[in-house]
């Protein structure tokens, strides 16, 4: 009875990795496959990359889809591949990390210029111009990038050089096991969080006054809807930084559904599905956008030439 027990509990671990990915491969799948949609139909008019609202959108859909790629890559290799090459792991980690923090940031941004739309119309063409979105968006990774670097420098320093001719397994723990990783995860974290959410919340505010008092009230109930949308994707995200906290009660639980409850909570919740609702919020309910979807899948997809502008 004692020799087949081991046998059981590997198969039962086998089965539930095999679930996991598969979930993961599967959502990962679906949310690249719809937001690539987006990309095609944006890279095929002018009037949307020449439109900084759709610029900070479509860099929205692109890096959530590297995301998500990254992310079920690393994931699927825990398994498949237990000894990966150090340095081929911190590269996709950094990536990994990278694009995990420009989503809140992105968003940050597009809550800014719509800000500007609504409560700074005249101002709006002067402010937010195509060349200025870009060097937003190059600040963006910049920014993001940060915390990743952070991450090697230390590593390079506290840890011997020769761990990177080494194989490990490819997460954040086995690769930044160092005494300042958690301490410096918490500042970035914490950072992060409160500059986005000061951002937000004033932006928030004012763009939902400024709806209120439209004399369209159909665009003014939409607006409402769509930064309500917007904040639901936002606080799902940004839930992501709390999960070291969440970690530490789950831990306390001990049952038998522990792990599914910290994948289902800290993984797919936090930072899966908001992936899936970016085209949603933008993309399905905007009308540009809706109409050339109406187009391809009719295939009759109308290509609109706009002269552009020098900005």
């Amino acid at each position: 009875m004692n020799s087949t027990m081991p046998q059981i509990s590997a198969q039962d671990r086998f089965t539930d990795a095999v679930v996991r990915n598969f979930i993961l491969v599967l959502f990962g799948f679906t949310i690249n496959s719809i937001n690539g949609v987006f990309v095609f139909i944006f890279f095929r008019s002018s009037v949307f990359y020449n439109d900084p609202r759709y610029i900070l959108y479509i860099h929205l859909v692109i890096n959530d889809m590297l995301m998500v790629f990254f992310s079920v890559t690393l994931s699927v290799m825990a398994y498949v591949w237990p000894k990966v090459p150090l340095p081929f792991c911190v590269i996709l980690l950094t990536i990994a990390s990278t694009t995990h923090k420009n989503t809140p940031l992105t968003l940050a941004g597009m809550a800014v210029e719509r800000y500007i739309a609504i409560c700074k119309p005249l101002h709006h063409h002067q402010i937010c111009t195509v060349r200025r979105t870009y060097i937003l968006i190059s600040l963006i990774w910049g920014v993001g990038v940060i915390p990743g670097l952070a991450d090697l420098i230390v590593t390079v320093i506290v840890r011997p050089l020769s761990i990177f001719t080494t194989g490990t397994v490819c997460s954040t723990t086995a690769v930044y096991n160092t005494p300042y990783h958690e301490e410096l995860n918490k500042v970035t974290h914490g950072l992060y969080a409160s500059v986005v959410w000061v951002i937000l919340v004033f932006t928030y505010c004012r763009v939902m006054i400024a709806a209120r008092r439209a004399t369209d009230k159909f665009s003014a109930k939409k607006a409402q809807s769509t930064i309500l949308l917007h904040g639901a994707q936002l606080l799902l995200c940004m839930l992501s930084y709390i999960t070291p906290v969440l970690d530490k009660i789950y831990l306390q639980i001990v049952t038998e559904q522990q792990k599914k409850i910290l994948f289902f909570l800290n993984y797919l919740l936090t930072n899966i599905v908001p992936r899936l609702l970016t085209p949603l919020i933008y993309g399905v309910r905007d009308k540009h956008f809706s109409n050339h979807i109406k187009g391809l899948f009719s295939c009759k997809l109308p290509i609109a030439k706009v002269e552009s502008t020098k900005q």
